[in-house]
């Protein structure tokens, strides 16, 4: 990635990138920096300081006391300067720029590369970065400016303060079954009909888990977790292999899966556009934010249970 603050900000950069990973190598691999530069780094930022900001922990590091005050405050000065070189450079030359679209990892095979394509049309001389998370982890990185739109599905009402939002679309969830499963062929699924299945999901930290864990509680079934996965797609690979069976949106399915409609009404998810709501948008931040409003929802239309 980069020093993003043209070198104007490298220290508190190179420190909050490190608070972020909690390890020294992988916040070098994203700066593009050496690891023993990195290093020297925060430890000359320490020493002008006077505070140690982190210690060694294992094979990663622990913020200190300190470190963790400066990673608080440090977040939100370096949004606000990347929030302002973004503007400075969009007032220089308005149909160039970057934007940061984040997006939720099974959005990636069709729906982000559809809404990209009809915008590229219109402005190609805008670069679209992108970054593929859980809804937590993105939702966090438009709060300290790193992500600039997101589409993600929030499992609460409320968001974080400084946040807007437009809804765009309700993704129904399916049961994705093996091929040959027992309910393979049947109606609607009832979730309480899934004791004794062995059931992949995903993480707890994402939104789609905390939805599934809601939907089973509700349902009072015996069913037990047996693979947590980071991804979809990977989630539906298992599923495909034999090893169980999984509560994911509808068109995650794969060759060898049957994805089964739920016979629940609260089993959807709600998609929606997210943008900090406390500062201007650059032209190009703001023309993709109105595209995705436009294109976005007949492409969540078009994708239905099998």
């Amino acid at each position: 990635m980069g020093y993003e603050t043209f070198g104007l900000a490298p220290g508190l950069e190179e420190f909050l990138a490190v608070a972020r990973h909690e390890h020294i190598t992988r916040a070098a691999e994203q700066l593009g920096v050496p690891q023993p530069t990195l290093s020297r780094a925060i430890a000359r930022l320490s020493a002008d300081l006077g505070v140690p900001l982190v210690q060694r922990e294992g094979r990663g590091i622990r913020l200190t006391r300190p470190g963790r005050q400066l990673a608080e405050h440090g977040d939100r000065v370096l949004a606000d300067l990347l929030a302002a070189l973004r503007a400075v450079r969009a007032e220089a030359d308005p149909d160039t720029g970057t934007v940061v679209l984040g997006f939720l990892h099974s959005m990636g095979p069709s729906i982000v590369p559809d809404l990209l394509r009809a915008f590229r049309m219109t402005r190609p001389g805008v670069v679209v970065r992108l970054v593929h998370e859980g809804t937590n982890e993105l939702l966090r990185q438009v709060l300290d400016g790193r992500v600039d739109l997101c589409l993600a599905a929030p499992v609460t009402r409320r968001l974080p303060p400084y946040l807007g939002s437009r809804r765009l679309a309700e993704q129904p969830l399916v049961l994705l079954v093996p091929s040959g499963h027992r309910l393979a062929e049947a109606g609607p699924v009832r979730l309480r009909d899934l004791g004794g299945e062995a059931l992949i999901t995903l993480s707890p930290a994402y939104g789609l888990r905390t939805l599934t864990d809601r939907l089973l509680s509700a349902a009072r079934t015996s069913a037990t977790y047996i693979v947590e996965s980071q991804d979809i797609a990977t989630a539906s690979g298992l599923v495909g292999a034999g090893l169980g069976v999984a509560v994911l949106p509808a068109g995650s399915g794969i060759p060898g899966t049957v994805e089964r409609p739920i016979a629940d009404d609260r089993a959807r998810r709600t998609i929606s556009l997210i943008w900090r709501s406390d500062r201007p948008l650059t032209p190009p931040i703001a023309d993709l934010r109105r595209h995705i409003i436009d294109a976005a929802p007949p492409l969540f239309a078009a994708v239905s249970p099998r």
